[in-house]
């Protein structure tokens, strides 16, 4: 996406940080969805994922999700012997998900939907007024 200096840059960047922020809500909607899930179809258990944002190539502004990555930390181990997925100890591994960082992770990208939301409704507003007084 090229963005364009001038009338329609405003609108471009704007629409980029929605876009990018709907992508993030996405993200942390997996991981709360699989927050309990100790097999992700692979015999371990779901890993955390994290949206990496970039500036467009031309720099002309905006942001856009570069990549979704998995986060390598470590997993969760919970006692917990009657569980399938126990070891024989009786540890089960748990998703690396924690419900906190989510929780500010999703607030983050609602508050910065709304802003650019906010710019885009501020600039419409702009654009009626200046047509008014063309009137």
């Amino acid at each position: 996406m090229r963005v364009e200096s001038g009338m329609f840059g405003t609108i471009d960047i704007a629409v980029s940080g929605l876009r990018a922020s709907n992508k993030q809500m996405e993200v942390v909607g997996s991981n709360i969805a699989n927050i309990q899930t100790t097999d992700a179809g692979d015999g371990r258990p779901y890993r955390r994922l994290i949206a990496e944002f970039k500036t467009p190539k031309d720099g002309a502004g905006g942001v856009e999700v570069a990549d979704i990555i998995q986060d390598m930390s470590d997993f969760q181990r919970v006692l917990n012997p009657g569980h399938p997925a126990a070891d024989e100890n009786g540890y089960v591994a748990m998703p690396n998900v924690d419900w906190p960082t989510e929780m500010i992770t999703l607030n983050l990208a609602s508050r910065t939907y709304q802003a650019n939301a906010a710019i885009l409704k501020r600039y419409q507003k702009m654009v009626e007024s200046s047509l008014e007084l063309l009137r």
